[in-house]
């Protein structure tokens, strides 16, 4: 294993993850980017899951404790719902492993749009079984998706910024630095 590739890009995905603590629009997250760019450089595909799963629970901890503290009352180790999340993580990567098999400008825009069209569904899905303000049944699934449609415009903006910057940023380093070309 090419352990300055494999710390470089873990400390991608983990800064971007960290980013979340930065103040931001609702969705504007880089929860699609650090999926899809771990599927995309990662050559043993466990890290691709395992880091970004890592650097989101990290990222979770820090924004639960400290910028959403007084809204749960105590320390959370889990976000309410936290499976949904984590679970559309998984989805994206498994999908980004799929779609940016050569990385390109159209394949990175292509998972982007992906990413954002997953966490849509699978959080939007999981806030009407979770909620008890939806009606089970096909009204109330229609109505947490419409209840998700201000907020998708801030996830397709945060995924292809956070896309563009961390494929860019690593394409980048990867010329600057011969060792980073070497795959894990």
């Amino acid at each position: 294993m090419n352990k300055k590739r494999f710390l470089v890009l873990s400390g991608f995905i983990l800064v971007a993850a960290l980013s979340r603590i930065i103040p931001h629009p609702y969705n504007f997250a880089p929860m699609g980017a650090m999926s899809l760019f771990g599927a995309a450089y990662f050559a043993d595909k466990k890290f691709s899951f395992l880091v970004p799963l890592v650097a989101f629970f990290i990222s979770d901890l820090l924004v639960n404790n400290l910028l959403y503290a007084n809204f749960y009352g105590g320390f959370t180790l889990f976000t309410p719902g936290f499976y949904w999340m984590y679970g559309s993580i998984a989805l994206i990567v498994l999908a980004g492993i799929f779609i940016l098999k050569k990385i390109n400008l159209k394949t990175v825009v292509a998972g982007s749009l992906s990413a954002s069209i997953i966490f849509f569904l699978v959080t939007n899905f999981g806030s009407w079984i979770g909620n008890p303000i939806y009606p089970m049944g096909i009204e109330g699934l229609l109505m947490s998706y419409t209840a998700g449609i201000p907020f998708f415009h801030y996830t397709v903006i945060g995924d292809l910024f956070y896309s563009g910057v961390m494929f860019g940023a690593f394409e980048y380093a990867k010329q600057r630095t011969p060792a980073l070309q070497i795959a894990n």
